[in-house]
């Protein structure tokens, strides 16, 4: 029996050495203990839980090299391996793990939109039902803010600078006349149909190193990737009508829009100005098609647009005793193909091509201009995914333009000129998440122009800090380089790329429906092109002489839940700015440039009418014109911009709607300038205000009609 206790205590006494003590502490990045943290061999059941200390401590009869494992909500797994007796008195730190919901995102400057966007601002939808916009998305995003309201050009002006200095791209690709061609005075529309596309991008400045040539903002517009269902779309509308239709095999699907716009029904009903009379009303004849291939790791899109458009208008001029004619015709093809593939190990390959070109047919006091513009944008671009917390982003592409111009006129010789330029870009970018709280964003771009033998470099930073669960601020800094528009470097190559640099702060704030944001900006001007003629033209002398400087305080608030079925949003724009540039003889302010901007958009959803109704109100300050009787260059201010446009969609049934806007319901007489007599100290002036239907009051009807093969789809959803 002494011999069988003796055995048994050396057993014991060998198990109880075979034990292996495995202990340490468990700490956040900012040494604070995690609580309730999972601590254990990987492949056993050997582990323990920290306590409120963050301590840890168990037994393992494990041997030899381990895996020790820790785990805990809201961080990012831990895992340590080596010999199980080194496991003592360890300090292990846990790092937070990024959240796509609730993490930090870099925002400075960008209003994104889309189903798929946590920072929503505008969706397609919204352009179609927003009072005043008539279904063009540059009159939709004149109600956010940074954006200036030029009421007889239509494009977009964004934080003091002009129309050309900002860029629109379609899945990434540049669209180099995105605008109609219209006549001095007529403010034009955007060529594209809103339900084409999936999502909008909106940078108001400190936009990503991947785009270039645009000195103030780029608008980014991406195709719809794959359509929820086959569908008939009819439109009428009191000015023309509109016929679409979605098709779908498999995994392939084509969409088709064809639209025809003709005013003289509303030249009918409404007078024509005393300043102008139609010879021939506005008339146009557009189309659109996107064909889709989604492959296992691929995505093929094949955008084309086609738009023919005529006019010939007759307008006073107070320095000719007869109305002034002008006719112009335009045609111009768009075509945009894009390819995406997902590699292996989180790459990415974007590639594609675009190819455009716009013809004019002017004829104006008996001259005839005719102009061609033939442009290509070939893009390839690689991404990595590294980690959650790290990704790139590189590529490059090549811009060739070609222009050439014609003038003629009675009595001399036909007289050409233009120019070709091919444009090369590098660029790479890098997205850092430290933490949920905390982002970077860095990169750069350099450019090389064939025509004007330069190179530029152009940095990009922003940062992101979360300050709150709902709240975060950004920073963004970043220089951005543009060619002389064309009507410059037709008749003079010899001139350098216009600069300019975006210092950015953002403050946004997100809650249940609620977006708030705040930025203030400043951006300087350098290189900016000069002539001494009244106008551009062959004989005029150019230089980069000319800079300037914008600054200001953008406000933007959007509710759609306080109130049940009303969605609204408020924008406040400040703007200080003033360039010497063009034919300038002083720094001043640009009469495109209103020191406030102001804009209400509601939309209210009225179960028992089946009905949405809502109204638009904007408003700007006086803007800067010149009177050659007075000393002062640009001091002349216009009375403030009004405008209140209301808007009601009745919902026939789940497939039909009549839709019924008008915009300018109060009427008011918003002068854009004033035209003074050529001769110096006449008293001779004209009032400038936009010619109808923009400006005046604008009475639009249509009807909208979708055939869809799902029974269930509701256009009331989408109201």
């Amino acid at each position: 029996m002494r011999i069988f206790y003796q055995f048994l205590f050396i057993c014991i006494t060998i198990a109880t050495n075979a034990q292996t003590v495995v202990s340490g502490v468990v700490l956040d990045t900012r040494n604070h203990p995690i609580e309730g943290a999972n601590v254990y061999l990987e492949g056993t059941y050997d582990g323990a839980s920290t306590d409120a200390q963050g301590n840890f401590s168990f037994e393992t009869t494990e041997t030899g090299t381990q895996n020790l494992l820790v785990s805990m909500l809201s961080f990012e797994p831990f895992s340590q391996a080596g010999d199980v007796s080194f496991f003592k008195d360890l300090k292990i730190t846990l790092y937070e793990a990024l959240n796509e919901l609730t993490g930090v995102t870099l925002t400075a400057g960008s209003f994104q939109a889309g189903d798929n966007s946590k920072v929503s601002v505008l969706k397609p939808l919204d352009i179609v039902t927003t009072a005043g916009a008539a279904g063009d998305f540059v009159a939709a995003l004149q109600t956010l803010p940074g954006t200036s309201t030029v009421n007889e050009d239509g494009r977009l002006f964004v934080r003091g600078g002009a129309a050309g200095e900002t860029q629109v791209f379609i899945d990434g690709l540049r669209v180099f006349q995105p605008f109609n061609a219209t006549a001095n005075n007529i403010p034009t529309r955007g060529r594209f149909s809103p339900f084409l596309f999936k999502g909008i991008t909106f940078s108001t400045g400190g936009y990503s190193a991947e785009y270039g040539q645009a000195l103030s903002s780029v608008l980014l517009l991406n195709t719809t990737d794959i359509p929820e269902q086959e569908k008939t779309d009819i439109s009428l509308m009191s000015v023309g009508g509109g016929l679409g239709h979605t098709e779908i095999w498999g995994q392939e699907s084509l969409s088709i829009n064809a639209n025809y716009i003709n005013l003289a029904p509303y030249q009918v009903l409404v007078p024509s100005d005393q300043d102008m009379r139609w010879n021939k009303p506005f008339e146009s004849n557009s189309g659109e098609a996107v064909f889709r291939s989604l492959g296992d790791k691929s995505i093929f899109k094949l955008y084309t647009g086609f738009n023919h458009s005529n006019l010939d208008i007759a307008q006073a001029d107070i320095n000719f005793d007869e109305f002034v004619d002008f006719r112009l015709q335009n045609n111009n093809l768009y075509l945009n193909a894009s390819y995406k593939n997902f590699f292996e190990k989180e790459w990415t390959l974007s590639t594609g091509v675009s190819i455009s070109n716009d013809t004019n047919d002017v004829i104006v006091l008996n001259n005839d201009i005719d102009s061609r513009e033939t442009a290509v944008h070939l893009k390839a671009k690689m991404g990595k995914n590294f980690t959650n917390r790290l990704q790139l982003n590189f590529g490059t592409e090549y811009f060739v333009q070609d222009f050439d111009e014609t003038f003629r006129s009675a009595g001399i010789d036909s007289f050409p000129y233009g120019f070709t330029d091919g444009l090369w870009a590098g660029f790479a970018e890098t997205d850092v998440y430290f933490s949920n709280r905390f982002a970077m964003k860095l990169g750069g771009r350099v450019e090389h122009s064939r025509l004007l033998e330069q190179t530029a470099l152009s940095p990009r930073f922003s940062l992101a800090y979360k300050s709150g669960g709902k709240g975060q601020f950004s920073l963004a800094f970043g220089d951005f380089y543009q060619n002389p528009w064309a009507e410059y470097l037709k008749f003079d190559q010899n001139l350098e790329s216009e600069k300019t640099s975006h210092y950015i702060l953002n403050y946004q704030y997100l809650d249940n429906g609620k977006t708030f944001r705040a930025e203030a900006y400043y951006k300087n001007y350098q290189g900016l092109v000069k002539f001494d003629t009244e106008m551009p033209q062959f004989n005029s002398v150019f230089n980069n002489n000319g800079g300037g400087y914008a600054a200001g305080l953008d406000l933007f608030w959007r509710d759609n839940k306080s109130i049940y079925n009303l969605d609204y949003w408020v924008s406040y724009s400040y703007l200080d700015t003033e360039r010497d540039y063009r034919n300038f003889r002083e720094r001043a302010t640009p009469n495109f440039a209103p020191k406030h901007s102001f804009s209400l958009v509601t939309k209210y959803w009225v179960e028992d009418w089946r009905s949405q109704v809502g109204f638009s109100y904007n408003y700007g300050s006086g803007r800067p014109y010149n009177d050659p009787n007075k000393t002062e260059f640009l001091s002349e201010r216009t009375k403030s911009f009004n405008n209140l446009s209301i808007n009601w969609a009745y919902l026939l049934s789940q497939q039909k709607i009549l839709y019924f806007s008008i915009s300018n319901v109060a009427g008011f007489n918003n002068v854009n300038g004033y035209q003074y007599a050529n001769s110096p100290n006449d008293l001779g002036v004209f009032e400038r205000r936009t010619i109808r239907p923009n400006a005046d009051t604008f009475f639009f009807v249509g009807f909208f009609w979708t055939i869809s093969q799902d029974s269930k789809s509701n256009q009331l959803n989408n109201l």
